[in-house]
């Protein structure tokens, strides 16, 4: 198992690195000056801006500056911004606010999408199975713009139920967004779990265990159940990557101060050490999710192993 995890650290490395160099590549042919940016409307000192730019590498070829960002990055510096702002201040903040509404939605995801999903696999066939699958289309169909200004109006602001924007009620600022983040997940991961348990149920183990006269909560819960989660398992850890990275919609209806607010700004202005320090810690925090879901494979099923 050690092996293993040495082994998957290792294959992380290149594709840290690929994505670095991908996403620099786009910020750096993005057009405009980012000293410019900075200015504003007004006209900067001509030596100032000549300081600047060597101070930032910025006269430098497009792998020379990305060198130098990998040598900060290795120590872990995600670099500054042109304002002169650590970046690892940034995204220290940020970061929290955006892992809260992450793990939020994948709560919300796992009860709410294997719940349904169980429902409607031991109703196969029956109206309460079609309302299900109906139901999931419909959420997979609204786009998550109309979800999060519709919940926002009707629980938020004329039943009161949610608050509304920010962070400033705690824990429950995140759960109508959390929701709202989670509603095409949950209605992907319902049908999954639907369809990867109405398989299982049909295996020759169950059978033989129905044959047994063992009861239905033990046929469903520790045979069919345990087997159906490998798949969910793996949404589960893919999505998490997933939904941090796709937040900037949904924090910017519910106002959320998240790293989704950030990368958009960012983007806008040319920071470019803030964009690819965002999507660097985006990347690990996938590689990560991946291996937890990997290593939780041999919990469910013990015959397989990692050597």
């Amino acid at each position: 198992m050690g092996r293993y995890i040495i082994r998957r650290l290792i294959q992380a490395i290149p594709v840290l690195l690929g994505a670095t160099l991908l996403i620099y590549a786009i910020v750096f042919a993005l057009p405009g000056d980012p000293i410019a940016a900075l200015a504003g409307e007004k006209r900067m000192d001509p030596n100032i801006v000549e300081i600047l730019r060597e101070h930032y590498h910025l006269n430098d070829p497009f792998l020379v500056q990305y060198w130098y960002y990998l040598v900060g990055l290795f120590r872990g510096d995600f670099g500054t911004t042109f304002a002169g702002v650590p970046v690892n201040d940034i995204m220290a903040g940020k970061f929290q606010v955006t892992i809260n509404l992450a793990m939020t939605a994948l709560v919300m995801e796992a009860i709410i999408g294997v719940g349904l999903g169980l429902y409607a696999a031991l109703r196969h066939g029956r109206a309460q199975d079609s309302m299900v699958l109906a139901s999931t289309l419909v959420l997979i169909s609204i786009p998550t713009l109309v979800t999060g200004f519709v919940l926002q109006l009707s629980l938020g602001v004329k039943v009161g139920l949610f608050p509304v924007a920010g962070v400033m009620d705690g824990w429950r600022s995140y759960l109508l967004p959390g929701f709202v983040l989670a509603g095409t997940s949950i209605a992907y991961l319902t049908r999954l779990t639907r369809t990867s348990l109405v398989e299982t149920l049909r295996a020759d183990y169950i059978r033989t265990a129905v044959a047994k006269g063992l009861p239905r909560r033990r046929i469903v819960g520790r045979h069919a159940l345990r087997n159906a989660l490998i798949p969910l398992i793996t949404y589960l850890g893919a999505d998490l990557g997933t939904l941090m990275g796709g937040a900037v919609i949904t924090e910017t209806i519910f106002n959320l101060p998240g790293i989704g607010q950030q990368l958009f700004s960012s983007v806008y202005l040319r920071e470019q050490s803030v964009v690819v320090g965002i999507v660097t810690m985006l990347v690990l925090i996938y590689i990560l999710a991946n291996l937890v879901v990997d290593l939780l494979y041999a919990v469910l099923d013990p015959r397989i192993r990692y050597e």
